[in-house]
C-alpha cells in the first residue's frame, strides 16, 4: 500500500513511464500519420532520451534551492504542456522538438521526487519510499503502455499524448494538495553544488548506472525478435510477455526497496547485478524454450528494476551537499544505459549472429557493472581507512 503523501509521486511516475515507453508501441502509427518512415520516427525516442540526459542535472541545478514541492509542480507543468502540445504537432520537426522538451523534466522529477520520498518516509523505510515512486513507472508498463498502444492503433496516437497530459495535470493537483510543504535547503549556490562532481564515488555510482543497467536495455531492446525468431512465439504472444515483464518490474521495484533498506545500497547493487548476469546467461542458453522464456521474462524484469531504489539511494548518499542534483543523475545514467545497451546489443546482429546474441552482450554489460561496484566498494574502504585515526 502506497503512503498517501507518496501517491502523487507514483502517479507522476506512471505518466512519465507511459509517455516514454508507449512510443515503441505507437511508432508505426506516428510514422503513418506524419508520412515519415519508421526509422525516422525512431528519432523521436532518441530525442526524448537526450532530453532526459540534458534536463535532469540542468533543471535541478537551476531550482535546487526552491521548496521541493513547488519544484515538482513546475516540472510536472512542463511535462503536461509539452505532452499536450505533442498531441497537436503538425509535422515531424515540431514533434521531434516537443519530444526533446517533454524529456527535460523526466529525470529532474524522479531526482527531486526521490529526495522528497526519503524525507517523507517512515524511519528505516527510505528506500521503500523511493520504490513507491518507481512503482508508478513499472505500472505504466503493465497498464498504460498496452492501453496507449491499443488507442494508437485503433483511434489516434494523438489521443495518447492527450491522456498523458491529463495525467500530468492530475499529478500537479495532487502534489499541491497531498504532499506536505518541505522547506528549501539553503545551500551556497550552484558553483558549490557542482563540487559533488569532485567525488570519485559519485562518478563510480554513475558508471554503475550507465553501464550496469545497459544489460537491461540490451536485453529489452531485442526481446521481440528473440521471442519470435528464436523461441518461435507467435507475434500475438509478445504483448502478453511484455505484460509479464511489466509485472516482474512492479514486483521487483518493491522487493528492491526492501532490500536496500535492509542492506547497504552498494552491497544490494552487487547482489542484484550478479543475479542479473546469471539470469541473462540463462536467457541466452534457454532461448529456444518457451516455458523458460515466460519465467525468465518475469525474473529479469523483476531483478533489473529492483536495482532502481538502491541506485537512487547510492547517488543520494554520495551527493549530500547537493542531494537533489545527485539524485537526478540516476535517470541520466539510466538513459545512457538505454542508448549504450541498444547500440552494443545490435552489433552482433549486424555481424550476422542470431537474435540470441544480444543476451551475451547484456550479460557482459551487467558483469562490467559488478566490476565497477566492487571497485567502488574497495575505493570506499580505502577512503574510510585513510580517515581512520592513526592512518
Amino acid at each position: 500500500m502506497i503512503k498517501k503523501s507518496l501517491a502523487p509521486l507514483a502517479l507522476g511516475g506512471f505518466g512519465i513511464g507511459m509517455t516514454e515507453f508507449v512510443m515503441m508501441g505507437i511508432l508505426p502509427d506516428i510514422a503513418g500519420g506524419l508520412s515519415i518512415s519508421i526509422p525516422q520516427a525512431g528519432y523521436l525516442i532518441s530525442a526524448y532520451a537526450v532530453g532526459v540526459v540534458v534536463g535532469a542535472p540542468t533543471l535541478v541545478s537551476m531550482m535546487s534551492h526552491r521548496p521541493p514541492r513547488s519544484v515538482l509542480v513546475w516540472f510536472m507543468l512542463m511535462f503536461t504542456v509539452f505532452n499536450a502540445l505533442s498531441a497537436f504537432a503538425p509535422n515531424f520537426g515540431s514533434l521531434l522538438l516537443l519530444r526533446f522538451l517533454a524529456g527535460l523534466p523526466h529525470g529532474a522529477f524522479f531526482g527531486v521526487g526521490a529526495v522528497v520520498a526519503t524525507r517523507l518516509a517512515d524511519k528505516g523505510k527510505a528506500a521503500a519510499a523511493v520504490a513507491s515512486m518507481f512503482t508508478g513507472l513499472t505500472l505504466a508498463n503493465v497498464i498504460g503502455v498496452p492501453a496507449g498502444t491499443w488507442l494508437g492503433h485503433n483511434m489516434s496516437w494523438r489521443i495518447v499524448f492527450a491522456i498523458v497530459a491529463a495525467i500530468g495535470l492530475a499529478t500537479m493537483v495532487m502534489l499541491h494538495r497531498v504532499v506536505p510543504y518541505i522547506a528549501a535547503t539553503k545551500g551556497p549556490g550552484l558553483a558549490q553544488d557542482l563540487r559533488i562532481f569532485r567525488n570519485p564515488s559519485l562518478w563510480l555510482a554513475l558508471a554503475i548506472t550507465s553501464i550496469g543497467t545497459g544489460g537491461l536495455f540490451a536485453w529489452l531492446s531485442y526481446i521481440a525478435p528473440l521471442l519470435t525468431e528464436v523461441t518461435r512465439f507467435h507475434a500475438n504472444t509478445i504483448p502478453l510477455i511484455m505484460t509479464i515483464v511489466g509485472v516482474g518490474m512492479t514486483v521487483g521495484v518493491t522487493l528492491g526497496g526492501r532490500l536496500a533498506d535492509s542492506v547497504a545500497p552498494l552491497r544490494a547493487i552487487i547482489i542484484l547485478l550478479i543475479t542479473l548476469v546469471a539470469l541473462l546467461c540463462l536467457n541466452g542458453l534457454l532461448a529456444h524454450s518457451q516455458p523458460a522464456m515466460f519465467v525468465l521474462s518475469f525474473a529479469i524484469g523483476a531483478n533489473a528494476m529492483a536495482l532502481g531504489p538502491s541506485i537512487q539511494m547510492l547517488l543520494i548518499e554520495h551527493s549530500r551537499e547537493a542531494e537533489m542534483l545527485g539524485s537526478s543523475l540516476g535517470q541520466s545514467g539510466f538513459n545512457i544505459g538505454n542508448a549504450t545497451g541498444a547500440f552494443l546489443g545490435g552489433i552482433p546482429l549486424t555481424l550476422g549472429y542470431s537474435y540470441a546474441s544480444p543476451q551475451w552482450v547484456a550479460a557482459a554489460l551487467a558483469l562490467c557493472g559488478v566490476g565497477l561496484a566492487l571497485a567502488m566498494l574497495l575505493h570506499n574502504r580505502r577512503a574510510v581507512g585513510m580517515l581512520a585515526p592513526g592512518a
